[in-house]
């Protein structure tokens, strides 16, 4: 069975030292290619050089994450629409709105937002969208954005079947799904039985959220069969359709084939 894990942060200063073993142990759990999510130019260097070093393994989104709007924000933005210049990236993300512990920056995470969709309609790139805790906001931003063809995924999904559907009236969007999902009475498992497999992607958002019985650990891709099992176990189906299925719906959105 082969695998993708549509965002992680391997990159991170979790793993610090320990990057080629977290790769080796995800590809030997048939985790083949593992999309790495930007922030902003604090972690960007030694994300894409990972990326780099791993050339087919790893790819690189590129894309300001709201938490990290902050002062300096158009100095941040900038550099992400410079560099998108350059090209070599699958996605613009992780971009989005996140007001869960604060809202002193919300009108500039949605100015950045907005610009960064329309980035990703001029380079008819997806976006991997981050929303915590803004969800009408965001979908204010759908609005204002409507014709754009944008396209793209809610990462680490926790919401309802009902804001997908609404979502997509805005294109052809899809929903990433990890470990949350097997927490105990966690929301997202009734709603994903109203979740058609095609519009599902597989993540970890490693070194986040660990799935059960690994919760309270550092996450890893390695993972991603755990939370592929769970839902092959919701939707009644063998892990081997939902590795096939997830893994053709992640190939097509990034435009990996």
């Amino acid at each position: 069975m082969n695998f993708i894990d549509t965002h992680t942060h391997i990159s991170d200063e979790a793993f610090h030292s320990e990057e080629e073993e977290v790769i080796e142990r995800a590809l030997k759990a048939g985790v083949f290619k593992m999309l790495m999510a930007d922030v902003d130019s604090g972690e960007r260097d030694a994300m894409r050089a990972l990326c780099a070093k791993h050339e087919g393994v790893l790819y690189p989104m590129l894309g300001l994450y709201p938490g990290s709007v902050k002062e300096n924000w158009q100095e941040e933005l900038d550099k992400v629409f410079s560099l998108s210049e350059e090209g070599g990236v699958v996605a613009i993300g992780e971009v989005g709105l996140d007001y869960h512990f604060s809202t002193e920056f919300a009108k500039e995470q949605m100015d950045v937002f907005v610009a960064q969709l329309e980035l990703a309609s001029k380079k008819n790139l997806p976006v991997n969208v981050h929303l915590r805790d803004a969800t009408e906001d965001f979908f204010k931003a759908m609005e204002a954005c409507k014709g754009l063809g944008l396209r793209g995924n809610l990462h680490a999904f926790s919401g309802s079947a009902q804001t997908l559907r609404r979502l997509r009236n805005y294109g052809e969007w899809s929903v990433g799904i990890g470990g949350v999902l097997t927490f105990k009475n966690a929301g997202i498992a009734k709603e994903l039985e109203d979740i058609d497999l095609a519009q599902i992607v597989l993540e970890t958002d490693a070194p986040y959220l660990s799935p059960t019985p690994k919760r309270g650990q550092r996450n890893e891709s390695a993972n991603i069969p755990i939370i592929a099992q769970k839902v092959a176990d919701i939707k009644g189906i063998g892990i081997e359709e939902v590795a096939e299925r997830t893994t053709a719906n992640a190939l097509r959105l990034f435009s990996l084939l």
